[in-house]
């Protein structure tokens, strides 16, 4: 935590004193929310959903994992005092293997959705960077930075709807 406010600080700071040299000749600068541009892009949507559908068999498997390990405890629970110390051992036992391979197989699942979704972040991510660049030299900016490293920006400097609507051009949704 404090090694990555120190981080921002002294990025700040670079920024400030660049800014510094730069304001003195008129720089043109834009803000963009690369992480807002990114997700509100029709690639990124439709990517999306073909991934949440992907996973959705998956999910319903969970689930039914889960009800399968509440049925085994409600059972335990309403057979306490009724059940045979051999049929109680058999269902702590049913339960502890559904509860492991629960646990397993969703962080499984989670790990792999996590990785598709970094995958998915990372691609549309480098296109929109390619987008930015191309904006930036057509406008004549000299600089364009990330809204997430700026503390105030000017409504009129941001660039993040055009990005979208530029990138929504270069990269059409097949």
């Amino acid at each position: 935590m404090i090694q990555n406010m120190r981080t921002r600080l002294l990025l700040m700071a670079a920024c400030a004193t660049a800014f510094a040299g730069v304001a003195a000749a008129q720089a043109k600068v834009a803000v963009v929310s690369m992480q807002q541009a990114v997700i509100a892009t029709a690639s990124f949507k439709k990517d999306w959903a073909e991934l949440e559908a992907k996973y959705k068999p998956e999910q319903a498997k969970l689930e039914k994992m889960r009800k399968d390990l509440e049925e085994i405890q409600q059972k335990l629970q309403a057979g306490q005092g009724k059940l045979t110390p051999d049929a109680e051992a058999d269902l702590n036992t049913q339960a502890q293997r559904k509860q492991r391979d629960l646990q397993r197989t969703g962080q499984d699942l989670q790990d792999e959705f996590n990785a598709e979704q970094n995958e998915l972040a990372a691609r549309i991510g480098q296109r929109m960077a390619t987008v930015v660049r191309k904006m930036a030299e057509e406008r004549g900016l000299d600089v364009v930075v990330d809204a997430q490293t700026t503390l105030f920006v000017k409504p009129a400097l941001d660039i993040t709807k055009d990005a979208v609507v530029e990138f929504d051009k270069a990269y059409p949704v097949k």
